[in-house]
């Protein structure tokens, strides 16, 4: 299965609308926890300096691919992608290059049961290393789960204020454990030296989100809010793309119900269509 990864919402929520509808019902259910043994996998790409790759992932030990995604460039990261549970193997290649190409970095992961995790590329562009971070799913009750992500090479050392608390040094790049906040409105604060930017969030309750500093050109760095889930018994949400000068929204998920309404409509078309062409024959 090949994906792209661009900068434009829409596409990304084109990806993720086609991999559901090609993979089945299953993958498309939002309200629900993997069936069987597998979990979930979201791929970033979170180094400043480093170029666009593309991103390949393998069955640990096996040649061809189960999924790749062309063309991941900075600040972008994937929809979560259910997977069977077990080994993988992550590799990134320069955007463009053969999959023979040796790629450039590469490490394995193992994915467990109901559970989802992120594998980012991090670190300055001549220093890259691949990360993989255990993403939680759910929070207590009328709670938030919120963890942060220092990304951006450009202010390398931030104090994050999330919901009136006390700023919280983080330097790059390095990324800090899930704290819990009150879902509601909930007040972002990300210094760096003089300059800071501030973002409010919608935060609903037992949802959990990644926050991503990126790299900017202006003297505060941007922020990227990911959804990791709405809640304990939905699936994770999609990734959003950076690039927005702010927080952007997370990706619509598609429900089983949906699917089946358009295989169910698409049915219903194809025989009325059918219908008329044998009218046509009998008259």
């Amino acid at each position: 299965m090949t994906l792209s990864v661009r900068r434009p919402a829409a596409v990304l929520l084109s990806a993720a609308l086609c991999t559901a509808v090609l993979a089945g019902p299953a993958a498309a259910t939002a309200n629900a926890a993997p069936a069987g043994s597998s979990g979930w996998l979201r791929l970033a790409h979170f180094s400043p300096g480093a170029p666009a790759v593309d991103v390949y992932l393998y069955p640990f030990g096996g040649s061809k691919a189960a999924l790749v995604l062309k063309n991941v460039a900075y600040g972008d990261a994937s929809p979560y992608e259910t997977v069977d549970g077990g080994q993988y193997t992550v590799a990134m290649r320069v955007a463009g290059a053969a999959p023979s190409v040796a790629p450039v970095i590469s490490t394995t992961v193992r994915v467990e049961q109901g559970k989802a995790y992120t594998v980012a590329g991090l670190g300055p562009g001549t220093a890259l290393e691949l990360r993989t971070l255990a993403d939680q799913l759910s929070a207590p009750q009328d709670r938030a789960g919120i963890r942060v992500i220092q990304a951006s090479l450009n202010q390398p050392s931030v104090a994050v204020q999330v919901a009136g608390n006390d700023p919280s040094p983080l330097r790059f790049p390095t990324s800090t454990p899930y704290s819990t906040v009150r879902a509601g409105a909930t007040a972002v604060k990300v210094t760096a030296g003089t300059a800071s930017v501030s973002r409010t969030l919608q935060l609903a309750g037992r949802s959990t989100h990644t926050l991503v500093v990126l790299s900017s050109t202006g003297a505060a760095p941007k922020l990227l809010d990911l959804t990791d889930s709405s809640g304990p018994a939905t699936q994770p949400g999609g990734g959003v793309e950076a690039g927005l000068g702010g927080l952007g929204e997370p990706a619509a998920t598609t429900s089983a119900a949906e699917v089946a309404g358009w295989g169910a409509a698409l049915v219903l078309g194809l025989g009325a269509a059918l219908f008329a062409v044998r009218r046509l024959r009998r008259t």
